[in-house]
C-alpha cells in the first residue's frame, strides 16, 4: 500500500519490520564489563536449570560456568536462590548445580517474581544486586532480570551463564537488557570470570 507521509511530504510504501527483516543489520556487540560484587547485598539467581529443558548444547555448555559462580558464591556466604518451571521439582535441577537444604527455591512462570516469595526473600536478606543466570535467556532470564530492574535492583548478567536454544535469543536478550528503557540504567553484561566477590559496589554500573 502507498500513502503520503504528512511529515516528509513524500509518497511512501507501507513496509513492516517483517518485510525488512533480512535487511536489518545487528548493532555492534556490547562491551562486557568487569564487576566487583558485595556478597552481603547480592544474590545469585539460578533459573530453571532442569535436566528436562537444559538438554541442548548451549545450555549444557553454561553449566560449568554457573557452577563456578555458585562455588564462589557459597564460599562467601552469598544468598543463592533457585527457580523451577511450573512442572519442575528440586530433583530435576541438573546435578552439578543442585541446591543445598538452606537455599530457597521459587516456582513460577518466566517471571520468577510473579506469585512467589522471591521479592520477600531478597528483602529479608537486604539484597540490592542480583546476578541472573539460567535457562532460557529469552524466558526466565530476560523476564526475571527485567522484573528485578523494575523493582530497583541492580542486575548483573554473565552472558556465559545464560543460554537459549539458539544464539539469536541470547543476542536479543543481551541487547534488550542494555537498551530497554526499563532496564538499561540497571543492567550490566559481564562474564563469569570477570566477576570478583569483595566488599565493594558494582564497578561501572
Amino acid at each position: 500500500m502507498r500513502y503520503r507521509c504528512p511529515l516528509c511530504g513524500n509518497w511512501r510504501t507501507d513496509h513492516t519490520i517483517i518485510d525488512e527483516w533480512s535487511e536489518v543489520i545487528p548493532p555492534p556487540a556490547p562491551e562486557l564489563k568487569a564487576v566487583s560484587i558485595d556478597p552481603t547485598s547480592t544474590a545469585l539467581l539460578i533459573l530453571d536449570m532442569e535436566d528436562s529443558i537444559c538438554n541442548n548444547p548451549r545450555c549444557v555448555a553454561s553449566i560449568p560456568r554457573i557452577n563456578y559462580l555458585l562455588t564462589e558464591a557459597r564460599k562467601t556466604g552469598m544468598l543463592v536462590v533457585y527457580s523451577l518451571t511450573h512442572t519442575g521439582n528440586a530433583s530435576d535441577i541438573t546435578q552439578l548445580l543442585r541446591p543445598t537444604m538452606n537455599e530457597p527455591i521459587v516456582k513460577s512462570n518466566v517471571d520468577k517474581f510473579y506469585n512467589t516469595e522471591l521479592e520477600q526473600i531478597l528483602q529479608r536478606n537486604h539484597i540490592r544486586t542480583v546476578i541472573v543466570t539460567g535457562y532460557a535467556a529469552n524466558g526466565a532470564v530476560l523476564h526475571t532480570a527485567t522484573a528485578a530492574a523494575f523493582r530497583g535492583y541492580d542486575v548483573v548478567i554473565p552472558v556465559d551463564g545464560m543460554s537459549a536454544a539458539n544464539p539469536y535469543a541470547e543476542q536479543y536478550t543481551a541487547w534488550h537488557m542494555l537498551n530497554s528503557p526499563g532496564t538499561r540504567n540497571r543492567a550490566v553484561l559481564t562474564k563469569t570470570d570477570l566477576i570478583s566477590l569483595g566488599l565493594c559496589s558494582i564497578a561501572n554500573m
